[in-house]
């Protein structure tokens, strides 16, 4: 399948940036004017990410079960990015410290080397229908794919709006299944969702052919849902990372060692998947897509031909010694219906990245999973990953220590430098500071 490439904004490139140096350093107000007038959103986008004017309790109340209330979740912005030519700030819902700046510094590191190409292939989702008690497994499955275009046609039926948009059954295909009980007959559909996620979509339509394939395949049908191993609608991002600004020759050479030690070893290839998920998950919750089934088919993915778990990226160097990263994984999220269409912050996050399609969403959600990758990389790289994390994660323990205001900052300073972030010295510290006040 041709991939198909981000689609520009309609705003002027040389209009927009997404390096924004400093921003860390200006109070959330600040934050906010810089980021609109940066990237030319109106600067009311940033209402629903308050907590006053964020998802109400009567919205929650719509969306799931016995609510009683709701979570909020600190939203950051990760700069410098750069996909597809494209200039983007990315909004990042996560609790965990260090994971925005890390992103953000790595995005920088590609800018002169174009930042992060991407691609994608058509949104194609798959619905399972489960037959058992098949007497002929091997002619079930000859007369079911005889039987396709009657089938795609039902299939079809079920959502005349998707069809209409372009979207609809593209295949059908026949797999047998040997279990410890039996041979399962298990079709597949494979539809074009456009730029929905598709769960909805493609679980309908299994559910409106299962009578009709139970019929063709002498059997009875059991499951009819689809398969969050979404293997095909890939997005592939790479990017080239200035080996000066990573620190040199030897620390590319470690970062392609440390990497190289996740593709060998599973114990490793955990937690090297982790951090991608770390960039990723954040996006994906910031939109309001469905985190756990990209993360279902992120790992179900990173499940080699040789059925060994690996890792997601890979490293190399290139020759001009710098590196080389690339990223290839299902991404099934959408910008029409679920989560995305109902919660006013995923809303607002969708208008400032400037998508307009499910497929641009993904590869910026993979630019930012591949960015983190190469953060945490280097950390271990280099100082270890500790440092850099716990002097953020510093913040944390010196709010719940008591600190307010400057105190923050001041705390936070000497625990760094004592290296001992704990919530013992940070009282300590703080006693020590409004004792001299």
């Amino acid at each position: 399948m041709r991939p198909r490439p981000l689609v520009p904004s309609s705003r002027k490139k040389e209009d927009v940036t997404s390096r924004l140096s400093g921003l860390k350093d200006l109070s959330i107000d600040e934050r906010r004017a810089r980021v609109a007038d940066a990237m030319g959103v109106r600067a009311g986008v940033f209402e629903a990410l308050s907590p006053e004017h964020g998802l109400t309790l009567e919205q929650a109340d719509h969306m799931v079960e016995n609510v009683v209330g709701v979570l909020g979740l600190p939203v950051g912005i990760a700069t410098n990015f750069v996909v597809n030519g494209r200039e983007v700030l990315v909004p990042m819902a996560t609790e965990e410290p260090s994971v925005v700046a890390a992103a953000s510094n790595l995005a920088r590191m590609t800018r002169d080397h174009g930042g992060f190409v991407a691609s994608a292939t058509a949104p194609l989702m798959q619905a399972q229908v489960q037959v058992l008690d098949v007497a002929d497994p091997a002619g079930a499955r000859v007369r079911l794919l005889s039987a396709a275009e009657e089938l795609v046609a039902l299939a079809n039926e079920q959502d005349p709006a998707l069809v209409r948009f372009g979207g609809g059954v593209r295949d059908i295909a026949v797999r047998l299944v040997p279990s410890s009980r039996q041979t399962y007959v298990v079709l597949h559909l494979v539809v074009d969702v456009r730029d929905a996620m598709g769960a909805n979509a493609v679980n309908t339509m299994a559910e409106a052919i299962a009578p009709r394939v139970a019929e063709i395949a002498r059997g009875r049908t059991l499951l009819r849902i689809l398969t969050n191993k979404a293997d095909l609608r890939l997005t592939r991002v790479a990017a080239t990372f200035d080996a000066a600004m990573l620190g040199g020759p030897d620390v590319v050479e470690n970062m392609v060692d440390a990497a190289e030690l996740a593709v060998a070893d599973p114990y490793r290839a955990a937690t090297h998947n982790k951090g991608i998920m770390n960039g990723i998950t954040a996006v994906v919750l910031a939109t309001g897509n469905d985190t756990r089934a990209v993360e279902a088919g992120a790992h179900s993915h990173a499940v080699g031909p040789e059925g060994r778990y690996t890792s997601m990226s890979r490293f190399e160097k290139d020759t001009d010694g710098n590196l080389v990263g690339t990223l290839e994984l299902p991404m099934p999220v959408g910008l029409v219906g679920g989560a995305t269409k109902v919660h006013p912050v995923a809303q607002a996050n969708v208008e400032l990245l400037g998508v307009h399609t499910a497929s641009e969403l993904a590869q910026i959600i993979m630019a930012v999973g591949l960015a983190q990758n190469a953060a945490a990389v280097r950390a271990l790289a280099t100082e270890g990953i500790q440092r850099g994390h716990m002097s953020l994660h510093a913040r944390n323990v010196a709010v719940t220590a008591g600190a307010v205001g400057a105190e923050v900052d001041a705390v936070v300073a000497r625990m760094v430098e004592a290296r001992s972030v704990r919530a013992e010295t940070a009282e300590e510290v703080l006693a020590q500071l409004r004792g001299r006040s």
